[in-house]
């Protein structure tokens, strides 16, 4: 069976680009019949925080994807020391005493003399009497991971055959001198342990996948297949990231962006498939086709996701937000989301309209005077009860053909007095949802001022 994992650091908010990597794993799974993990790399104890770790779940829920399983990497530590003391006695890891300002020093003054910025395995040549002078000073050492060198290939779902110069890379931090382990090699770790298959992930990672399949290789494990996606920008070209909440799930969530919406964009942007609506996850999940992604940065436009989004609202069938309109406090059922879902830019507007069509005391603003007189003669035209949807048709036909007025200058002013509005739903179908007695009400008031 195969199984694919999300595995998000919890120091911050999800964003749409965050989605991506999340939506590719979580469909491919559901097409294939697989497995989807959510894990938690939440080894950085100096960033991480629980809220975060809800608020990824919150995220994940709002979608409509459900893990088969939650790990923590925090929970797993003796399988780390296990396989590091493996890569210890096999004399793959070796001690470094560097600084974060020693080693920024040497890369800058590598670049400056025209070499590339690598960890010149320094630490490799210091005597145990210099190790041990520097532990005196209350230094403790970090743990990198020593590369086997030569070339490793691959074939990546995305951009083909991969092959990368292990000696183009610096041997990897593994472990940090809090004795902390990094990404790069409880990622490897959990994988192998998980019987993880597949991994989708950002084109920002291809180098690490090299330094991975050496560190699988090392363990004696088999490593899972690589695909890498192109990223998601900001409108701006910008990279995305949780510290800056550019494009954060929470923030779309509450701007009334709709998830099916995020989902269809985080997934088909940047590819050969066009964006557009689909009707659930199943349909999305089919549409994914990873050698279809294109190899550029694709720049998010948040103009045609919230267009996205009215459009897949629009089509959304009343089973599919009955809850939702349910906690809004909107009734109506069925009907009255027929009504109005066609011209919402959000679910929450919703309320609106029922509030519009069903408070009492609703009043709309005084008509003007050209318009008194039409209205006048509405109210004393109202059809008796029960209201459908034909009653419109038959209403205005009768104040029309009693005042001569047609068109805008019939239908406006009833609108305005009925709803405050100049647009909205149609009315021969809302009208019903207002009923007589509150028609009443509202036309008298608009000619009272």
């Amino acid at each position: 069976m195969s199984t694919f994992r999300f595995a998000p650091s919890p120091t911050g908010r999800l964003h749409l680009g965050n989605a991506r990597t999340l939506l590719l794993n979580a469909l491919l799974a559901r097409r294939e019949g697989g497995r989807f993990l959510l894990r938690l790399d939440d080894t950085d104890r100096a960033r991480v925080r629980e809220e975060y770790v809800d608020a990824i779940r919150d995220d994940l829920a709002w979608l409509g994807l459900t893990p088969d399983g939650e790990a923590r990497q925090s929970e797993r530590s003796a399988l780390y020391e296990a396989a590091f003391e493996r890569l210890q006695a096999e004399g793959r890891l070796y001690p470094a005493y560097e600084t974060e300002a020693e080693l920024d020093r040497a890369r800058k003054l590598a670049r400056a003399s025209g070499r590339p910025p690598l960890y010149d395995r320094a630490a490799l040549r210091l005597t145990p009497e210099r190790r041990a002078s520097l532990e005196a000073e209350g230094r403790r050492p970090h743990w990198r991971f020593r590369l086997s060198g030569g070339r490793v290939a691959w074939e990546d779902g995305v951009r083909g055959r991969q092959e990368i110069d292990l000696g183009s890379l610096s041997d990897p931090v593994i472990r940090r001198d809090d004795g902390s382990f990094l990404y790069v090699f409880t990622s490897v770790v959990d994988d192998a342990d998980m019987g993880v298959t597949a991994v989708v992930r950002g084109e920002d990672h291809v180098a690490n996948t090299a330094v991975q399949l050496d560190l699988f290789a090392a363990l004696g494990a088999v490593p899972p297949a690589f695909a890498h996606h192109n990223l998601l920008t900001s409108a701006e070209g910008d990279g995305l990231s949780k510290r800056s909440g550019a494009l954060a799930l929470a923030t779309l969530r509450d701007e009334g962006v709709e998830a099916l919406a995020v989902a269809a964009y985080a997934t088909l942007i940047g590819s050969a498939e066009a964006v557009r609506p689909v009707a659930g996850l199943d349909e999305l999940s089919g549409l994914l086709d990873l050698r279809r992604l294109s190899r550029a940065p694709a720049r998010v436009d948040m103009a045609e996701l919230r267009a996205l989004s009215e459009k897949t609202l629009h089509a959304l069938p009343f089973a599919a937000v009955s809850p939702r309109l349910e906690a809004a406090g909107v009734g109506g059922g069925a009907a009255f989301w027929d009504v109005v879902r066609g011209n919402l830019t959000s679910l929450s507007e919703a309320a609106r309209w029922w509030a519009i069509a069903t408070d009492d005391g609703f009043a709309a603003p005084p008509a003007a005077p050209d318009d008194a007189p039409t209205l006048e003669q509405a109210a004393r035209l109202l059809p008796p009860a029960p209201w459908d949807e034909a009653t419109w048709k038959a209403w205005t036909g009768a104040v029309s053909a009693a005042t001569g007025a047609k068109g805008r200058a019939l239908f406006q002013p009833l609108r305005l007095a009925l709803t405050g509005a100049p647009h909205g739903p149609e009315l021969a179908r809302l009208l019903p949802f207002i009923g007589p007695a509150r028609a009443r009400r509202r036309l008298d008031k608009a000619v009272a001022g």
